[in-house]
């Protein structure tokens, strides 16, 4: 676990990724009211809890995250954290949410974290997150341009890239309901929600147990 974690936290510095998380107010609103309140929250991927104060008032939240240095500033936001590998034991209880904000697309096998989530997860309850969109329809004229500047497969840690069709069908497999939508932030929000495959910049779901 101390190589990955030294690699997050060398990524996250050298890209300032902390105080901020991409469409955070419209996630953050829409998360919170999929979540609610009085609901015992994980929150999986947290880093600094930028995007998870947005439904921190009135739940029991707790954030994991492989980078201490995150965790330390996520706990000063009145978190309760965990150093966790997903890809590792769960030493955890279940939820009744589990949320993954920009976190399938780092892992190496998303299946068997979705398994783990549906494990941890009370009957009936809620998993929600977002990946970005890699093949919207400005992502698929650059790749085939061969260009790869302003896509996803501009970060070096994604290891895998979604598209609709494949998070769909990632999620169905583990979950008896799935809500899947796009964003894209400010006027092209309209479009995203018409047309997500290819319209939106971020893909957005809600999942049943």
């Amino acid at each position: 676990m101390t190589d990955v974690s030294s690699l997050y936290e060398k990524h996250h510095e050298l890209l300032g990724k902390s105080d901020y998380s991409m469409l955070e107010d419209e996630r953050g609103k829409l998360f919170a009211s999929w979540i609610g309140t009085g609901k015992k929250v994980l929150d999986i991927g947290c880093r600094d809890g930028t995007l998870t104060r947005h439904f921190l008032s009135g739940n029991d939240v707790t954030g994991v995250d492989i980078d201490r240095q995150m965790l330390a500033r996520a706990e000063k936001l009145g978190i309760k954290t965990k150093l966790l590998d997903l890809h590792g034991t769960w030493d955890l209880p279940q939820f009744d949410v589990i949320v993954a904000a920009e976190v399938l697309e780092h892992l190496y096998y998303p299946h068997d974290i979705c398994k783990k989530i549906a494990d941890h997860l009370k009957p009936g309850g809620l998993f929600i997150g977002s990946v970005p969109n890699a093949y919207n329809i400005k992502n698929r004229l650059r790749y085939l341009f061969g260009i790869q500047k302003n896509t996803p497969l501009d970060d070096p840690t994604h290891i895998n890239q979604f598209s609709y069709k494949l998070l769909r069908a990632l999620l169905q497999k583990h979950f008896s309901s799935v809500e899947l939508s796009g964003i894209a932030g400010g006027k092209m929000n309209a479009i995203a929600k018409r047309v997500p495959n290819l319209g939106s910049f971020m893909l957005v779901w809600r999942a049943t147990r």
